[in-house]
């Protein structure tokens, strides 16, 4: 999978939306891993909650033209790089500002991908609609995921594939039991450290 271009965000957007980094790669790392793996689903439409620049969903929409992307993100200024970003490279991508995918009603996707607010903060800290949201994660880090996690059954399609970036601190094997307890498999597709933080890509299917 291509790295998107991203000549035209000005260094000083990064002010206001997550920049890029280690965890940003790392899902798009897992994404090219799994490659052959979604080639053969073929998805319709594919949906990354919490785009923040729109790099890890304009890679995908380059691996994957036919697929139909979508992009939320709570913080409008992202929503509005993350269409820049695919516009840029050339992908075709509707990015709506909502709270995780709480507006979806009857949309089921094929696949899902969310790299999480997912330092651990006061609870307080979190239900920010500015760069905030990009990182505070509230207790265990988790708070936010654990909303999404409830909705990925009404969200997913049945045959379809959920993509989540966590670290250690989110205690994973709680998330893990969450999703099996939803009627989900799990797999650790990669893990990498990172200075002081243990990352990881856990996918999640029937």
């Amino acid at each position: 999978m291509e790295t998107p271009y991203q000549n035209h965000i000005n260094k000083a957007d990064f002010d206001h939306v997550y920049e890029p980094a280690e965890d940003s790669f790392l899902l798009i790392d897992a994404l090219e891993k799994d490659l052959e793996y979604l080639k053969k689903k073929n998805p319709t439409f594919c949906l990354e909650v919490g785009s923040g620049s729109g790099v890890v969903i304009t890679a995908f929409g380059m691996a994957f033209p036919q697929t139909f992307c979508i992009s939320t993100d709570v913080n409008l200024k992202a929503c509005v790089m993350s269409k820049q970003t695919a516009a840029y490279n050339k992908v075709n991508l509707d990015a709506c500002n909502m709270d995780l995918a709480s507006s979806f009603t009857n949309n089921k996707f094929d696949v899902i991908i969310f790299n999480p607010p997912y330092v651990v903060t006061d609870s307080d800290e979190c239900g920010g609609t500015d760069i905030t949201a990009s990182w505070a994660g509230g207790t265990k880090g988790r708070e936010i995921t654990d909303r999404l996690l409830n909705m990925i059954p009404k969200k997913l399609a049945n045959d379809g594939v959920f993509y989540l970036l966590l670290i250690e601190e989110n205690i994973p094997d709680e998330v893990v039991q969450i999703m099996s307890s939803h009627g989900y498999m799990s797999e650790t597709v990669v893990k990498r450290k990172v200075r002081n933080e243990q990352q990881l890509v856990i996918k999640f299917f029937m």
